[in-house]
């Protein structure tokens, strides 16, 4: 009796064995053929962001401060970085849009609103692109900014345009 139970004890264990292998084995596989997929969808992806890299028009430039090495020198060799100085100059811009009046670095009034400045894009160590509206017309303006020794951004005005109403 004490031989059929240690015999059937062991059957029991040996197929519990077997089902945990072959269950473990379908995992595996499926974990292993999900890999080569999404290797491959990688692969392919990368591929197209290295044609798309090198089917840029030629002489294409993306004005960025991101991407614009000589300006970042600039700023680490002034103490600052590069990071940090975009929005500093973001927040600048943005503080000036007030409730009730259009913003100063704006040069146009408001017809509907006050003009208000929604979208900033630092081109380089000097100049910033802004976006205004008044919630019906918009423009956009090119600033030069400075920052000072004590942290402090100044912009001046260089030019602007209003889009045509519709």
């Amino acid at each position: 009796m004490k031989n059929k139970i240690l015999l059937y004890l062991f059957i029991f264990a040996a197929l519990f064995a077997i089902f945990i292998y072959v269950n473990d084995k379908k995992i595996l596989d499926d974990q292993t053929s999900r890999i080569v997929s999404l290797q491959k969808k990688l692969d392919k992806l990368e591929a197209e962001e290295e044609n798309t890299e090198t089917n840029a028009p030629e002489g294409f430039y993306d004005f960025s401060l991101k991407r614009n090495e000589p300006a970042i020198t600039y700023f680490e060799n002034n103490g600052f970085q590069a990071a940090e100085v975009e929005q500093k100059v973001q927040d600048a811009l943005i503080d000036m849009n007030k409730a009730e009046e259009d913003n100063e670095m704006v040069p146009f009034e408001g017809m509907k609103d006050p003009m208000r400045i929604n979208k900033i894009k630092l081109l380089n160590h000097k100049w910033v692109i802004a976006e205004f509206t008044d919630g019906e017309h918009w423009g956009e303006v090119l600033l030069k900014y400075f920052i000072s020794d004590d942290g402090s951004v100044e912009f001046e005005p260089l030019n602007s345009f209003l889009y045509p109403a519709e």
